[in-house]
């Protein structure tokens, strides 16, 4: 008889991907967002739910995380199985030309602990978490952004620079050792190659600080690529034969929702959908 091994579940898996606006913007049709490649990937295995919020730092995010809309936005989801936290490019900001978004190191070091306790302390203590680097900074167009913008009244300084970045960067991996989490350098995966030798990462951002449609796609494969080095159980892996997600693609701790088509016997529909 027509018997396949198809698992039903109440509710889907769910995916939080917490940020600013790298974050916010991650779903962008028009740049290919990466956040739109993760969904791409867990499609009919997890909803993939986009929390970034743009300008924010991690002090503006745990104001907003202690509100009733806070709470009810970013922690009211159940099953989920992953967050990614991805802050840092607003953090980074020079103190003195940018007090306004400037988070000192200690403080930025203390926020994203306190963001993983409370993913834990919502989530449980078996969501998996993906600590994500600021990516860098490019001077020369970010200048360009500056007087594209601003016009006349630009000044020619660079209130974000390829060096903060990469100290907070250097920061965050520190945090991730410590708290033994995955962590994504994209500041530095961006830049140089595997064996240290520097590479063309310029069109990677498409104002000196915000990712270009070549950037999303690079943050998109890199996570994905982490997920399977450091996640193997949460990695989806697509069809060896057409690299789409069908019933040939495989997910150890995500099943897929619905039987695929393939699995459905045209002459006994109903047999797959009975509940066991």
């Amino acid at each position: 008889s027509f018997n396949p091994p198809f698992i039903f579940t109440m509710a889907r898996p769910k995916i939080l991907l917490f940020g600013d606006s790298i974050t916010q913007m991650s779903f962008s049709a028009i740049d290919c967002g990466w956040g739109a490649c993760i969904a791409d990937r867990y499609q009919r295995r997890a909803d993939v739910l986009n929390r970034g919020f743009s300008g924010y730092n991690t002090d503006w995010f745990l104001r907003y995380a202690s509100t009733d809309e806070g709470k009810a936005d970013l922690f009211q989801h159940d099953g989920v199985k992953l967050v990614t936290i991805f802050f840092g490019a607003n953090d980074a900001s020079c103190e003195n030309l940018n007090r306004r978004q400037h988070v000192s190191l200690g403080d930025y070091t203390s926020n994203i602990k306190q963001i993983v306790s409370l993913a834990r302390s919502n989530f449980g203590n078996d969501v998996k978490i993906v600590l994500m680097s600021p990516p860098p900074v490019c001077h020369d167009g970010r200048l360009r952004f500056q007087k594209e913008r601003y016009k006349e009244k630009a000044t020619g300084s660079l209130e974000r620079t390829l060096a903060l970045s990469g100290t907070y960067a250097k920061t965050l991996k520190g945090v991730a050792n410590e708290l033994n989490l995955p962590f994504l350098d994209l500041w530095t995966t961006m830049q140089f190659t595997p064996s240290g030798e520097e590479k063309p990462w310029k069109h990677y951002l498409s104002d000196g600080l915000h990712l270009s449609a070549e950037g999303n796609k690079f943050v998109g494969e890199a996570l994905l690529q982490s997920i399977e080095q450091s996640l193997p159980e949460l990695s989806v892996q697509p069809c060896p034969v057409s690299g789409n997600i069908n019933s040939a693609s495989q997910c150890s701790d995500m099943n897929k929702v619905a039987p695929w088509h393939d699995e459905i016997d045209h002459d006994h529909p109903e047999k797959v959908f009975e509940s066991n």
